[in-house]
Order: C-alpha cells, then structure tokens, then sequence
C-alpha cells in the first residue's frame, strides 16, 4: 500500500481529471454555444474540484477494499 501522502497527492490529481472531464463533457451536452460553454465549464471546474477531492477520499478508500475483496474471491 501507498502512503498517506502518495494517496492524497494522488487524488489530487485523480479528482482533478474527473472534475475537468466531467464538467467538460456535461457542460457541451447543455451548451448553446461556445463560448457559453466554455464560461460555463470554468465555473462548474472550480466548484466540482475540491467537492470531487472530498469525495474520492472516502470513495477511494472504499473502492480499494472492495477491490481487495473481490481480489481475494476471484
């Protein structure tokens, strides 16, 4: 297992990619144009980023157990 700062900086990273691609992405479906949706993916990036980060680390902590379970079981 990683130490704690290796998973925090981790998540850091990790958190930040989904934020970015999912704001991204769900933003374009809703766009009426471009630049709209470009205004409307920063405001929904700095918003969902540190949301994100709180999340993944108790999610994560559970995805890696759940993947050790299922690990052991297959």
């Amino acid at each position: 297992m990683h130490d704690t700062k290796t998973i925090i900086v981790a998540q850091l990273f990790i958190s930040g990619m989904m934020a970015f691609l999912m704001t991204g992405f769900f933003g374009f479906i809703h766009a009426t144009s471009i630049l709209a949706w470009l205004a409307e993916w920063a405001n929904a990036f700095v918003i969902a980023w540190p949301v994100a980060f709180v999340l993944s680390l108790g999610v994560g902590r559970l995805g890696f157990k759940l993947a050790v379970t299922c690990r052991r079981h297959i």
